[in-house]
């Protein structure tokens, strides 16, 4: 895999809660400048983001329920709606992690599928914290997962311990088959890592440290 193939595949993020608009600005350039074909920014921010990339081709997504998980489904789908209002073309939602725990896996398929709905045909990926499931809630939740509808299955937020691992990934790609990509976040720092995690099974890779990744300066490199 070559560097632009490998950008081709990477959501450049910013999702830090500290992040200013001078940030998202100088954050969209480098997405330009880079070729990175999706970014994901903080619920605020699309609107914004979506006036400065939209006029060259890159989508701007966005996370839902983050970054823990607990919303009702109703402010899920309400926000889902208003992201895409403002302009977001993608939809990463969190996994009801409480329900997931708990055994009640139709609530956990419902929450999944009402925003699969709302986002209006739209890619959808669940994130389901791997670093706090045990193989048999990976394995179940990804079931769950293409079940409802959705399209990815993805690691980590990067916000609640651990990330990608290329074992993960492959148990996530083994259950998923050809039906749901894969999407691994957190932890891939260093372009080798991106290799290995895409040769695991990932078909995409969330980063705040791309830039890093893509150059292999292990230095800057971030969740």
């Amino acid at each position: 895999m070559n560097k632009e193939e490998l950008t081709s595949i990477i959501d450049y993020t910013l999702l830090s809660p500290t992040a200013t608009k001078a940030d998202i600005k100088a954050f969209c350039e480098e997405t330009i400048e880079y070729g990175f074909k999706t970014v994901f920014v903080n619920p605020y921010y699309v609107s914004y983001a979506h006036s400065l990339l939209s006029p060259h081709g890159i989508k701007v997504g966005v996370p839902i329920g983050f970054s823990l998980g607990g919303a009702t489904t109703y402010v899920k789908v309400e926000e889902t709606k208003e992201a895409i209002k403002n302009g977001a073309e993608e939809i990463d939602m969190l996994v009801n992690l409480g329900a997931l725990k708990s055994g009640e896996h139709d609530v956990v398929k419902h929450d999944i599928e009402e925003v699969v709905k709302a986002s209006q045909g739209l890619t959808t990926k669940v994130i389901i914290e791997t670093a706090l499931l045990t193989d048999e809630e990976k394995v179940k939740v990804t079931e769950l997962i293409i079940e409802a509808g959705a399209d990815f299955v993805k690691t980590a937020t990067g916000f609640n311990g651990g990330g990608a691992t290329v074992e993960d990934v492959r148990l996530l790609r083994s259950v998923a088959g050809n039906k749901i990509g894969v999407k691994a976040a957190g932890g891939v720092k260093i372009f080798e890592d991106a290799v290995n995690i895409v040769e695991a099974g990932a078909t995409r890779i969330g980063a705040s440290g791309a830039i890093a990744i893509i150059n292999g300066d292990v230095s800057t490199a971030s969740y």
